[in-house]
Formats: C-alpha cells, sequence, structure tokens
C-alpha cells in the first residue's frame, strides 16, 4: 500500500460537476493498493497519516499531527501511484490491485483513519475524479508498506 500525503490548506473533489467532498483544511491523502495488501497495511497506513507530525508548532517546526490541529483527511483512491513505467513510456499496472479487492481496502483505510479520531472524507472510488488543491508549504510524504 502506498499513501502520498500532502498538507493543504483547502481541497475539494468533484465527479460529473458534482461537488462530492471538500475539507477546510488538513491532508489530501492519495491512496494505492497493491497485490497482496490487506487489512493489515490499511491499519499501517492509518495509523502512520493519522499520526504523521506535517503542521508546525508554536515555534515552527513540525511537530503536530493533523489530530493536533483539527484538520481533516480527503483520502482519494489513485490505482495509478503503482504504475510502473520502467520500460518503454506506458505505465504497466499490474502491481496494482483488482479494483473489487481495492475498494475494499481503501473504505477499511477510510474507517480505520476515522478511527484514528479524524474526520475523512472519500472520493468515489474508480471514478474520473477533478480534485481541486491548495497545498499548503508544499508539504509531501510519501508512505509505502
Amino acid at each position: 500500500m502506498k499513501a502520498v500525503v500532502q498538507r493543504v490548506k483547502a481541497t475539494s473533489l468533484s465527479v460529473d460537476g458534482k461537488l462530492i467532498a471538500e475539507i477546510p483544511f488538513g491532508l489530501a491523502v492519495y491512496l494505492g493498493v497493491k497485490v497482496g495488501d490487506t487489512e493489515k497495511q490499511a491499519e499501517a497506513v492509518a495509523k502512520k497519516v493519522a499520526a504523521l507530525r506535517v503542521f508546525e508548532d508554536e515555534n515552527g517546526k513540525m511537530n503536530l499531527s493533523v489530530k493536533d490541529v483539527g484538520g481533516e483527511i480527503l483520502l482519494i483512491s489513485q490505482f495509478t501511484l503503482y504504475g510502473d513505467c520502467s520500460h518503454g513510456n506506458r505505465p504497466s499496472f499490474t502491481e496494482a490491485e483488482r479494483p473489487e479487492r481495492a475498494n475494499a481496502l481503501y473504505q477499511c483505510a477510510a474507517r480505520l483513519l476515522g478511527e484514528q479520531g479524524v474526520t475523512v472524507k472519500t472520493g468515489v472510488f474508480g471514478a474520473d475524479m477533478k480534485i481541486s488543491q491548495f497545498n499548503d508549504g508544499p508539504v509531501t510524504v510519501i508512505y509505502e508498506i
């Protein structure tokens, strides 16, 4: 499982011109599920992302988590995180999990993040999503387990 975590001031997600989810500030998390991933990886991602200290404290040090600052998480499924472009110019997605299993693990990760005490909003699995994102910093962290 791979998560690309970005600190954001605001993020919104739409499908077919309809607003699906938005957060005022917090983390935009793009989640890719790899063949063979289990709930164990979803749990590890949820714990890591909720506790990741990427927000500044009163001294300007990145010392606070999204929970500490009262931020929210927009969790976005993105199978293309497992695109392999090492051979040729068209990515291969053989490492990405099948949609049924990937969606179940995506939903599991969302639930587990919520259990960490963070407000979590989600996109629409498999949809053509349009995301408007106002990055903060920018701060981007990649976590893979």
